[in-house]
């Protein structure tokens, strides 16, 4: 379990793409000091790596001291838990530094020995021309205001190493984690939950019996899944617990369309009942429940308006369990020993039952022939468990994702009286207590000094100055948030509190960690909140198992300020590709409304955006090189050539294979070399489509061929000069991971230069012999066979 007790910190790991540092699926054989947590995943690895040793060829060319070890460890600086620091990166408005930021120490050797090396790391000339001068003015550049965060300084504090990947706690020690807003303007959301049917659609119930559907982009659908409106009994009363309370999916309902439901209902303006149904969705519309498929379960006569229950959910054996409250009003006063405590009754139970059948007497179920009490004459044969108050939230464990430990427990938080609300693991049979006992204290001294009780504590209960009606929860089985593994999460619907158990496996105890919202600091990443409702409703967990909860601002059944808010750690994340989902596709007939968040972000409080537009390249106007200038860059040559033939693929995503690894050794790399590094593009459809203009030629001169255009810069090489001038800069890029994270354009290589008409000087496969020679002739040794060999090879692919 990597969740531990630490010590409070202020520390904020972030990657270059804004989002937390993780554990990386493979070994990373570059970059390995972040190997154990970090930013870079083998993938990434392998591109600086690529790097690297192009850069290092570079300078062998050109004789200069190879600088390895210190190129390396600045390389390496993009795999950092704290890369967005070393890069003025910490929010997406902020531009990025093309180095990291150094500690004047380490900056002072750096310029001292290798300032040669900047010329090969950076494009930018003030970086440049700084490395020239004296050493103060270089390192007052790159330097960080924050002492703590410059390289190597960030390596040594302990503060900001000790903590690495485990969930920030603040001061009290409380697991700070942060929210995204997932839907809004809801009328007192009481449930959400998926149809397990791989769609990843969510389905939203309002307490005036509307059932919303959620598409995995965010959007709902304007035609609601369910309209109950007319049937469900409910009142615009502040706290009124009547209403539509329970949904639950069948296990095989992608084949068969069958839903369950719970609601409370007024029979002749006067008797009240909870009634459980079951319904069908349409035969025309995957998005539609069929309005005449309703046909009733059970019904069950309430007593009074409040302690209703109303969760339904499916067990791993396939029986669907029902949760009821004990009846209502106070101390359940119903009967001589109450309504939980008299087994034949159904209320203040867990009723288990077979919908998938009928029993001879033609009830539209049948009892399983394991339920506990079948054959006690003094019980109803539906009763699995009693006892209980007015359980409200159950959930079903899904069990660790590896071991498969914990799966199938059923989790509740069971409504208290006057002192103690409490969480139950429900068993086969048991007596829950109530209303012999509230939580683990004596309720009705009479029946709690019963030594026939033999019942079931409660995992975990507290006092009412913590909070005076529990939601149950789930336990955390996602993928996103690995240090939430195993946490039960639950929350308190008066005091807005929310709260988490962790299991001590050797002795089956459960203990408290509370969950506050984290600071500023602590969630300053895109799309987050440190902030939600008060009024916490209920928990819900999303097909991939990520964790949810619903809360309002005002508990009203038709006030619209409820809101549904998904947890996030910001202390470490899934590695990138691990949680990718494919959902089946989602047929929709009717009108989309795309959702519109309402919750301030942290990000919205901070400044405005400062970012710089994208640069423009310039035509370099440099004189032109001699033989020895264009021999000492015949390796960046060969680099630019090969990425002006490749601009226009796109790349792949990443899967969960483990991705080979090209070996470091240089001998190997001459025996076996790497691709070239070829600068990722930021997803656009329209710049990936390759462009091809036709122009016809004078009589007796062959017809062009289709000629595709890179995304480039508006460079044209006209002679030796530009080329090689272009050539000399093209490993000076600004490092590629920097450049492909969302929300930056990236700026196109130099080097790729666009293959333009004949008739200005570029260059095209197939064009007249003479041409063609005429240019290759302005490189020697290596660059023509590279160029030539990568340039075929590409022309006969697009064929």
């Amino acid at each position: 379990m990597l969740l531990v007790l630490v010590q409070p910190a202020s520390a904020h790991p972030q990657c270059l793409d804004f989002e937390p540092p993780f554990k990386p699926l493979w070994h990373l054989e570059f970059c390995t000091q972040y190997e154990e947590f970090g930013c870079c995943d083998q993938k990434t690895d392998n591109v600086i790596a690529e790097r690297y040793w192009d850069i290092i060829d570079q300078l062998e060319a050109a004789g200069y001291e190879l600088c390895a070890d210190m190129l390396k460890e600045i390389m390496c600086q993009e795999c950092s838990p704290y890369a967005a620091h070393l890069y003025d990166a910490e929010d997406p408005y902020t531009p990025v530094r093309e180095l990291p930021g150094l500690c004047f120490g380490y900056c002072s050797d750096f310029h001292g020995k290798c300032r040669h090396v900047v010329n090969y790391l950076t494009e930018n000339q003030l970086l440049r021309d700084t490395s020239e001068r004296d050493v103060s003015t270089f390192c007052s550049l790159v330097e960080l205001s924050d002492q703590d965060y410059c390289y190597p300084n960030v390596l040594k504090s302990q503060d900001l190493n000790s903590n690495l990947g485990r969930v920030v706690e603040d001061p009290r020690g409380c697991l700070q984690l942060c929210l995204t807003e997932v839907a809004n303007n809801l009328r007192n959301p009481v449930l959400m939950l998926h149809s397990g049917d791989e769609t990843h659609r969510m389905f939203i119930a309002e307490q005036v019996g509307f059932v919303w559907v959620y598409l995995r982009d965010g959007s709902r659908l304007e035609q609601p899944f369910l309209d109950l409106s007319g049937e469900v009994m409910t009142t615009p009363w502040l706290g009124d617990e009547r209403g539509f309370l329970g949904m639950a999916f069948h296990p095989k309902y992608r084949d068969n369309g069958r839903f369950f439901i719970y609601y409370s209902i007024q029979v002749n303006s006067k008797l009240e009942k909870v009634r459980i149904s079951e319904m069908k969705v349409s035969a025309n519309d995957m998005n539609v429940a069929d309005p005449y498929s309703e046909r009733v379960v059970l019904e069950i006569e309430e007593p009074a308006a409040n302690h209703n229950g109303g969760q339904l959910l499916f067990g791993l054996d396939g029986y669907l369990y029902i949760f009821t409250g004990d009846g209502g009003k106070a101390g359940d006063p119903f009967g001589k020993y109450g309504n939980s405590q008299n087994k034949s009754a159904l209320l203040g139970k867990v009723l288990r039952i077979d919908i998938d059948g009928s029993d001879s007497s033609g009830k539209p179920y049948r009892i399983p022939p394991d339920n506990p009490f079948i054959r006690d004459q003094d019980a109803r044969p539906e009763v699995y468990a009693y006892g209980v108050r007015n359980m409200w939230r159950c959930s079903v464990d899904r069990g660790d994702q590896v071991s498969r430990y914990g799966r199938g427990r059923i989790f509740c938080g069971d409504v208290g009286q006057n002192r103690y609300e409490e969480i139950d693991i429900i068993e086969k049979g048991g007596n829950y207590g109530w209303r012999a006992k509230e939580g683990f204290e004596c309720y009705d001294m009479k029946l709690c000094h019963n030594s026939s009780m033999n019942d079931i504590l409660p995992i975990f209960a507290y006092s009412h100055h913590v909070g005076k009606s529990v939601t149950g929860g789930y336990v955390y089985r996602g993928c996103e948030s690995p240090n939430l593994n195993g946490l039960y999460i639950f929350g308190d619907f008066m005091s807005g509190r929310i709260m988490a158990l962790e299991e001590d496996k050797t002795t089956g105890s459960w203990k408290e960690r509370s969950v506050c919202m984290g600071d500023t600091k602590t969630c300053s990443f895109p799309g987050l909140i440190n902030h939600h409702h008060k009024f916490i409703i209920s928990f819900a967990e999303d097909e991939a198992g990520e964790l949810y909860f619903l809360a309002t601002a005002y508990p009203s059944a038709m006030s619209p300020f409820g809101t549904v808010f998904k947890f996030m750690d910001p202390s470490r994340r899934a590695p990138p590709g691990k949680c990718k989902q494919k959902p089946l596709a989602v047929k929709v007939r009717g009108k989309k409304l795309p959702f519109v968040p309402r919750e301030l972000t942290v990000l919205d409080t901070n400044e405005k955006p400062t970012r710089p537009p994208p640069r423009k390249f310039k035509p370099p106007t440099k004189p032109p090189a001699t033989r020895s200038q264009i021999k000492s860059t015949t390796t960046a040559a060969s680099v630019t050539v090969t990425m002006a033939t490749t601009a226009t693929t796109t790349t792949t995503t990443s899967t969960s294979v483990k991705p080979k690894w090209k070996s470091l050794d240089k001998k190997a790399r001459h025996k076996n070399k790497l691709k070239p590094w070829k600068k990722k593009k930021v997803p656009n459809k329209q710049a990936a489509k390759p462009q091809t203009k036709k122009k016809s030629l004078g009589k007796g001169q062959p017809k062009k061929t289709a000629v595709v255009k890179p995304v480039s810069d508006k460079v044209k090489p006209k002679n030796n000069q530009t080329a090689t001038a272009d050539f000399k800069s093209n490993a000076l890029q600004t490092p590629n991971v920097l450049k492909e994270y969302k929300g930056r354009k990236v700026p196109p290589r130099r080097g790729a230069q666009k293959p333009n008409k004949q008739d200005k000087n570029s260059i095209t496969l197939k064009e007249s012999p003479r041409a063609y020679n005429a240019f290759l002739n302005t490189t020697k040794t290596e660059f023509k066979v590279k160029a030539n060999r990568t340039m075929q090879n590409k022309v006969q692919g697009r064929h």
